[in-house]
């Protein structure tokens, strides 16, 4: 038996401890020691929606105890990084070695934890923009997780980048993660067309915010929608998004993108990136994971930005 992470509608943040079965591995899959998990407010929101004893958990980071018999992916031994749909809060899991990656030695396990959706989502999002170069691009929730690993990417490749924060001190943050510029409070958002039109929208917040962005674009433009941490409904103006021609909406869901390619090549290029100091998780919290309630409440009501890391011992 090994412990995990469930969901308990009695238990203050809907999460508590169990021993389950420990895992068993298919041909295709690796077992893994987990070390460490980062979370995400999504994971965090739906627990209050799942059965008790739902498993939930995303991102984590470990070491191999056994590879795939396939004789693919990690061998024995090999540190990593992974993604699962769901019970990655666990002392063990098993994972495709397609969403698998080596770590270099250089990259701790904490800084590994958060680059599986977080990472992947800002990297596959940037990518909807194509070449981006001296392009304009305009990213919302840039304090975030996906935020700040966005910003770190864009500037990487040359483009012009805007954020967007909500208080002063916080916009610091953004331009150290590589924004030109920055929208400073939420209610400000309509000023981001002085430094538009913008080639790439991100947009984390959905609403108003969404509604706003669009006439923003550029032509032949593109606003990627990755989430609505403000609303999940938009009203959008049809009448210049029609006239003005070749815009595009883009819905972003990262399980169906990962549906079309492997993850595992993706995210040895974010660990890579991190082990050369080119890309720099900012890691808020780190504790061990029988603190999972004070983290998560913490995270729901947003008392931090950037990542969250729970240490398994």
């Amino acid at each position: 038996m090994i412990r995990a992470i469930v969901v308990d509608p009695l238990a203050p943040s809907y999460l508590t401890f169990k021993e389950v079965e420990a895992p068993l591995a298919q041909p295709w899959e690796a077992l893994v020691q987990v070390k460490a998990v980062s979370l995400n407010r999504g994971e965090v929101g739906d627990a209050t929606d799942q059965e008790p004893s739902y498993r939930p958990g995303w991102d984590f980071a470990g070491v191999v105890i056994e590879p795939a018999k396939s004789g693919t992916g990690p061998q024995k031994g090999a540190r990593v990084v992974g993604l699962l749909p769901m019970g990655a809060w666990s002392e063990q899991v098993t994972a495709p070695v397609s969403m698998l990656a080596e770590i270099p030695d250089e990259v701790t396990f904490a800084e590994a934890a958060t680059l599986s959706v977080s990472g992947l989502t800002a990297l596959n999002a940037l990518r909807k923009g194509g070449m981006l170069l001296g392009k304009r691009i305009f990213i919302t929730g840039s304090t975030g997780g996906v935020g700040l690993f966005a910003h770190q990417l864009a500037a990487q490749s040359g483009a012009f980048v805007v954020g967007t924060a909500s208080t002063e001190e916080k916009a610091q943050l953004v331009r150290e993660a590589g924004a030109d510029e920055v929208i400073v409070g939420y209610s400000e958002i309509s000023s981001a067309g002085k430094f538009g039109p913008y080639d790439l929208i991100i947009d984390s917040v959905g609403g108003d915010t969404l509604a706003a962005l669009l006439p923003q674009l550029a032509p032949q433009g593109i606003c990627v929608a990755v989430g609505f941490s403000s609303s999940n409904t938009a009203t959008i103006d049809m009448m210049n998004l029609v006239t003005s021609g070749g815009k595009t909406l883009y819905s972003f869901f990262l399980g169906e993108e990962l549906t079309r390619q492997s993850a595992a090549a993706d995210l040895g290029l974010l660990a890579r990136l991190v082990a050369d100091s080119r890309l720099t998780p900012r890691i808020e919290v780190e504790a061990p994971w029988t603190e999972i309630d004070t983290v998560a409440h913490k995270l729901m009501e947003r008392k931090f930005s950037g990542k969250a890391v729970l240490h398994i011992s």
